[in-house]
């Protein structure tokens, strides 16, 4: 697929960087960038190997999607032990909504986060910028070579006439970018989602026979945000054998509820920027409409977190 989503700003490739040092000769040359390579290689894969780990545990995994570099440091001192990067709240940045973003920007965008922290992250692809398998295939790849733990890809086709896909290509789709995930340099989870349930189509039938189709193309996790029934939930977790992420929605299930009907995963989505956006709007507005500033109690919870997370701004 060639559309005006996949342009944009250039990624950031997991690579060696030129460098403006005189040239020390190509012999040296090749061998300081294969040992940076190889030490860069390293690092994803020692993050793809812990996000793995996180998932056999037994244990909830609590993912904070971040939605910048600075979120990403903030998630990381709080004490989270993975990230996913969020579609809407990436937008968000940018002065945009979601879904407006190209495959370039994302991938660029993903790749400061992955740079800004030591945890794995886990990244929104969206639809894989493509109709294609081959198309979303070459997405999953760029996400790799920025240095991922892992990337879900969802079932949508942006067609408002036909807004999801038909699930024999909704499977190929998804076995075209387990190939990429599992394929490269360093392994990485996929996590694919079934987007009925937030596209207006409440066929939980459905739902449960796309995510058993996509295990069986090899998935590792399997996602169908906008289930919010604990029964529901409980459904999809034992028809199926991957661990199963649940996003978090208002007056859904409890955390302690979700653990014990078996998720293993659950995420926010876009929630947590547009809360860091909503108390903006609430403290910008407190400061036009009346001047009271009654902020300074919350910006000074903030300063005090932005401090612990960016006083050490080394490299991970």
């Amino acid at each position: 697929m060639t559309d005006n989503r996949h342009h944009g700003a250039a990624p950031t490739a997991l690579l060696p960087v030129r460098s403006s040092a005189p040239n020390p000769g190509p012999e040296r040359t090749r061998r300081r960038a294969g040992t940076r390579y190889g030490r860069l290689m390293d690092v994803a894969r020692d993050r793809a190997e812990r996000f793995d780990a996180l998932h056999r545990t037994g244990e909830l995994l609590i993912l904070a999607n971040a939605w910048d570099q600075g979120s990403a440091r903030l998630f990381e001192s709080i004490g989270f032990q993975a990230l996913a990067t969020t579609s809407s709240g990436s937008a968000a940045t940018l002065g945009r909504l979601d879904a407006t973003m190209t495959r370039d920007e994302t991938i660029a965008h993903t790749g400061a986060i992955v740079a800004a922290t030591h945890l794995p992250v886990s990244a929104d692809l969206e639809d894989g910028f493509a109709d294609d398998p081959d198309g979303v295939a070459q997405t999953v790849r760029l996400a790799v070579s920025v240095g991922v733990a892992g990337c879900s890809i969802e079932d949508i086709t942006r067609h408002p006439d036909a807004p999801i896909h038909e699930v024999g290509v909704a499977r190929d789709r998804v076995a075209a970018a387990v190939e990429s995930a599992h394929g490269g340099p360093v392994p990485i989870l996929l996590t694919a989602r079934a987007e009925n349930h937030v596209r207006g189509r409440h066929d939980l039938a459905d739902t449960i026979a796309r995510l058993q189709a996509f295990q069986e193309v090899g998935a590792d996790v399997l996602y169908a945000p906008g289930l919010v029934e604990l029964d529901q939930i409980r459904r999809v977790v034992q028809s199926v054998d991957r661990p199963v992420n649940v996003l978090v929605r208002p007056n859904g299930p409890s955390l302690a509820e979700l653990a014990s009907v078996g998720v293993r995963r659950i995420s926010v989505g876009g929630a947590l920027a547009y809360a860091a956006l909503g108390a903006a709007t609430e403290a910008a507005r407190d400061l036009l409409d009346t001047g009271t500033c009654t902020f300074w109690p919350q910006a000074g919870v903030g300063l005090a977190a932005a401090r612990a997370a960016f006083a050490d701004t080394a490299d991970p």
